[in-house]
C-alpha cells in the first residue's frame, strides 16, 4: 500500500488530436517542478496523471502543495493504492478514509472498472465498501445525490485505488503551449497578477524591471526579484532581465515637458523591453495596467504608449479594480510582498500634473526633444540576467 496523488485535466481534455502535444507538456512540467522531492513514476490514463513515489521519505501533502500550482490540472486526489483484491479494497483503505469521513455527516461511493476482468462489477464494489464503511463509521448516512463526501474506487490493470479527498488545481494551460512572453514587473500588487494570468493560459513568462539607483534601493530591486520568486510558484522557472534606467530618467527630466514625463518613459521602457524580446523570442509585452487607475493608464495615455510598440501588449488586469486584482494577490501570495515599502522607477520625477489625455504628436514631439537611441542600447547592452528557479526562495527582506 501507498499514496498516490492522481491529476485531473481541464481544458487539456478538450484539444482534439493536439491533445497529446498538451498531455506532454503538462507532464514535463510536473517532472521538473517535483524533481526536488525525490523520485516519482508517471503514467497517464483517461485525461489522469498518476504520480506515484518510488521513495518513501517522499511528503505527499508537500507534493500535493506543489502540484496544485502547477497549470493544466483541474482537480487532484489523494489516492491509496492497494492490491488489485476485494479484501484489500475492504480491509486496508478504511484508515486511510478516516480523515475525510470522520467530519462528514453523509457518503457515497463510486466504483470505475477500467480492467474489465476483475470479477467484482461496479455497484456490487459500491454496495460492498458502502457496508463496511457504515459498520465502521456509524454516524455516518447514505446520500446518492448530494454527500458530503464520495469515496472512488477505480479499477485499473495491475493496482486498485481509493480515493476520498479532491482538491482543487490551478486550472489553466500547461506552461509552454501558448509562446513566451515579457512581464514588465514593478514592485507593485498588478504586475505580478498580470505575470500569473498569462501564465495560467499557457505563456512561458520572462520578467523585466528597471532600476534606477540611487533613486531607487537596491532593496528595491529585491523587492522585485522576490516577486519573481513567489510567482514562479505558479509560472515556473523565470529568466529575470533587470534594465539600469537612470540616465534615461534624468534624461526625459532634463530634456522633455514634465508633464509627459510618465508617458515618455514608458514609451523608452516597452522600447527597451521589445529589443530584449526580440533576444530572447517573446512575442508579446506584458502589463498590469487597469484602464484609469493612475494618469499613466488612460485610454490616451495607453494609446500613446502603444503607439511605441512594435509586437502586442497583453493588460490581463485591464478590466478589474483594485479589490478583484488584490484578491488574486493575495491567492498567489504576493500581496504581502508587493505592498513593502520600497518604490520602484515608476515614482522616480513623477509630473506634479502628469497629461491624463495626452495628444500623441505631442508626446512624439516631446520625446523627440532628445537622442535617446544611444542612451536606449547602451541600457540594453548593459541589462543583468538572473535565473530564478521555481522553489528556490534566495531574497530576505
Amino acid at each position: 500500500m501507498k499514496e498516490i496523488i492522481l491529476c485531473k485535466y481541464g481544458e487539456i481534455a478538450l484539444k482534439g488530436l493536439n491533445k497529446s502535444s498538451f498531455e506532454s507538456t503538462l507532464v514535463k512540467n510536473v517532472k521538473r517542478r517535483l524533481r526536488r522531492f525525490g523520485k516519482f513514476d508517471y503514467w497517464r490514463s483517461q485525461s489522469t496523471l498518476y504520480i506515484s513515489p518510488l521513495e518513501d521519505s517522499i511528503d505527499m501533502d508537500e507534493v500535493l502543495e506543489a502540484v496544485g500550482k502547477i497549470f493544466g490540472i483541474v482537480k487532484m486526489y489523494k489516492a491509496l493504492e492497494v492490491d488489485k483484491t476485494m479484501e484489500a479494497i475492504l480491509g486496508d483503505t478504511l484508515d486511510y478514509l478516516a480523515d475525510a469521513l470522520e467530519d462528514a455527516q453523509t457518503f457515497k461511493v463510486e466504483a470505475k472498472r477500467a480492467d474489465k476482468k476483475f470479477p467484482h462489477k461496479s455497484p456490487e464494489i459500491c454496495a460492498e465498501l458502502g457496508h463496511v464503511i457504515l459498520e465502521k463509521f456509524p454516524h455516518l448516512s447514505v446520500d446518492v445525490h448530494e454527500p458530503d463526501v464520495t469515496v472512488f474506487v477505480e479499477i485499473r490493470e495491475k493496482h486498485a485505488f481509493v480515493n476520498a479527498m479532491k482538491f482543487d488545481g490551478a486550472g489553466g494551460l500547461p506552461i509552454g503551449t501558448s509562446g513566451r512572453g515579457m512581464l514588465l514587473l514593478s514592485g507593485g500588487i498588478d504586475s505580478p497578477v498580470a505575470g500569473y494570468m498569462l501564465a495560467k493560459r499557457g505563456m512561458q513568462i520572462q520578467a523585466i524591471h528597471f532600476e534606477a539607483p540611487p533613486y531607487t534601493s537596491e532593496r528595491a530591486r529585491l523587492k522585485v526579484e522576490k516577486l519573481a520568486e513567489e510567482i514562479s510558484e505558479y509560472c515556473g522557472d523565470i529568466a529575470f532581465h533587470c534594465v539600469p534606467f537612470t540616465d534615461i530618467q534624468v534624461a526625459i527630466r532634463d530634456n522633455c515637458p514634465e508633464e509627459l514625463f510618465t508617458i515618455i518613459m514608458r514609451r523608452l521602457m516597452m522600447e527597451i523591453a521589445q529589443r530584449i524580446c526580440e533576444r530572447e523570442n517573446c512575442s508579446c509585452l506584458i502589463t498590469g495596467e487597469s484602464l484609469g487607475q493612475v494618469a499613466s493608464q488612460t485610454m490616451g495615455a495607453i494609446v500613446c504608449t502603444d503607439a511605441a510598440c512594435r509586437m502586442p501588449v497583453f493588460r490581463p488586469c485591464i478590466g478589474m479594480d483594485k479589490s478583484e486584482i488584490v484578491e488574486i494577490a493575495r491567492k498567489i501570495d504576493t500581496f504581502d510582498t508587493s505592498i513593502l515599502p520600497y518604490e520602484d522607477c515608476c515614482t522616480v520625477f513623477t509630473p506634479k500634473h502628469p497629461r491624463t489625455r495626452p495628444v500623441l504628436q505631442d508626446v512624439i514631439d516631446g520625446q523627440n526633444q532628445f537622442d535617446f537611441e544611444p542612451m536606449i542600447a547602451e541600457a540594453v547592452e548593459n541589462t543583468k540576467f538572473k535565473l530564478i528557479r521555481c522553489g528556490e526562495r534566495t531574497v530576505n527582506l
